[in-house]
């Protein structure tokens, strides 16, 4: 049986910015910019393993997708 793929996602607020895993109850990172806040979420990600971290725009759309490792990507791009 796979171990399943742990989501954290990167989101503006009221106070700044959160990195918070998926369907969890309180933020792992608050920052005030989106660049700190992404940073330690993709750390945590990364210590984690087999994770993701969706990083939104100010107004909630998915900027991108970041797997980690890379190698557990479902979906690679080419090239």
């Amino acid at each position: 049986m796979s171990k399943q793929r742990t989501t954290y996602h990167v989101t503006k607020t009221d106070e700044g910015w959160q990195g918070k895993k998926e369907n969890g109850e309180r933020a792992s990172v608050k920052g005030e910019t989106k660049e700190e806040v992404m940073k330690k979420t993709i750390e945590i990600a990364k210590n984690q393993g087999d994770s993701s971290v969706v990083i939104h725009k100010l107004d909630g759309k998915i900027q991108e997708e970041r797997t980690y490792p890379k190698s557990s990507d479902p979906f690679p791009p080419e090239g």
